[in-house]
């Protein structure tokens, strides 16, 4: 049985296939009715509840002018910026776009201080962690780098290429919960909050210490060119106002299963408009303004979009094996994370994020060939029994086939677009 679709969402999907045309030339082949033929585990079931799924859709239509200058038309489905989802591995690419400014601002000082006597840091600086506090570990080799050291730019690639946690926690140590939440802000970002390293169990105090750090100019570690000490991060977390951050029936911990909701007050948040705003300012720095883009040099860009597009097979270093990380691995739209391969000269941009039951996908597609270009970024929920914390998830049942054949809906509907613009 077809599930009933309201008439909110056939507005929303008929917006999203294109202006409004004759009722007849709405319902063609691969219109709107095509984006609504698909069974139990695609588009329409998740679409048919969407509260209960927590759904959240932001689609950013691209095109360009003569002069090739892009312009932005934003529609959205359901989205509520207080709305709280766990963002899970989506908060590694402010984390690494900070890190990034965090080098660039470290050298300004450092200029001003020493008048250019001492070399600079770059992203490929060797960078060695150690340990101060209970729980903290220290990083002093990384055999998947090309130099054997640990090193920002490889953390980066790490945290962008396959979600690695440990790398975000390493920058997450190196830029600092104060100065993380104060950049989110400066760069518009109102609803997020990073204060946590993940899959480690790190709540407060030990969130708020962070390790020794130290950068040389050698892989020798013999000349060494600026060390943070061990710190303690007071300042207040962001006062976001979240709604819904009680979540589930139930969790389970330890051996138990502990009856009632799961608190995410005291976790990360990442609003969907604010995960695709600063993907925007990523890859579009020049339509952000001034005062709220990141402080990167060309170079750093190119390292960011390099290692958010780039498919595992295709990095060095690290290297991944591909029985273990298919191309789609990191990519659900579209991808459906190894649920199918990306159409012919696409490549996707993205930072996805997947725990406790939400699945995120926040992506620039771009096919270059055909002049298509578009952001998506969707959440959703797949928890079925309401506890949090058991490893049954509808991840595979739901989640991932609903994201892949969404960006694909939109894909195929942009290439139709582009295809009668050219003829």
């Amino acid at each position: 049985m077809r599930p009933r679709v309201s008439i909110r969402l056939l507005l929303w999907l008929s917006f999203l296939l294109g202006p409004a045309a004759p009722a007849a030339a709405q319902f063609r082949p691969n219109g709107l009715r095509q984006v609504l033929r698909h069974d139990s585990a695609g588009l329409g079931r998740v679409l048919a509840r969407p509260d209960n799924y927590r759904l959240q859709i932001q689609y950013t239509r691209i095109r360009r002018d003569a002069a090739g200058r892009p312009h932005f038309r934003t529609t959205t489905y359901r989205v509520r910026p207080r709305e709280y989802f766990y963002p899970a591995s989506t908060v590694k690419l402010a984390a690494a776009a900070l890190a990034l400014q965090k080098l660039r601002d470290i050298n300004s000082v450092k200029q001003y201080a020493f008048h250019g006597q001492i070399p600079p840091l770059n992203p490929d600086s060797p960078m060695l962690t150690d340990s101060a506090f209970a729980g903290q570990t220290r990083v002093w080799r990384d055999t998947s780098s090309a130099s054997g050291r640990p090193t920002v730019a490889n953390y980066v690639r790490k945290a962008l290429l396959v979600s690695d946690n440990d790398a975000f926690n390493r920058l997450y140590e190196f830029v600092g919960p104060e100065e993380l939440n104060r950049e989110l802000a400066r760069l518009g970002l109102h609803h997020s909050r990073l204060q946590h390293r993940l899959s480690v169990g790190d709540q407060e105090p030990g969130s708020r210490h962070l390790n020794p750090i130290r950068f040389y100019a050698d892989t020798a570690a013999t000349q060494m060119l600026y060390q943070l000490p061990a710190r303690y991060d007071a300042a207040p977390w962001p006062a976001l106002h979240l709604r819904g951050e009680a979540i589930g029936n139930a969790y389970v911990k330890g051996a138990n299963v502990v009856p009632g909701p799961l608190d995410f007050s005291q976790k990360n948040a990442f609003s969907l408009p604010d995960q695709q705003r600063l993907l925007q300012a990523i890859l579009f720095p020049e339509t952000v303004p001034p005062a709220r883009r990141l402080r990167l040099a060309p170079e750093d860009y190119a390292l960011l979009r390099e290692a958010m597009s780039q498919l595992p097979r295709e990095s060095r270093h690290p290297r991944y094996d591909v029985a273990h990380y298919p191309d789609t691995y990191a990519k659900f739209l579209l991808g459906g994370a190894g649920l199918a391969a990306l159409p012919p000269g696409v490549r996707v941009f993205n930072k996805i994020g997947q725990a406790y039951g939400f699945l995120i996908d926040n992506a620039y597609v771009q096919d270059e060939s055909h002049g298509v270009e578009f952001l998506l970024s969707a959440v959703l929920y797949v928890n079925a029994d309401g506890v949090l914390n058991d490893d049954k998830y509808e991840y595979d049942a739901i989640g991932f086939p609903f994201l892949r054949d969404l960006g694909r809906r939109v894909y195929e509907a942009e290439l139709q677009r582009a295809t009668a613009a050219q003829k």
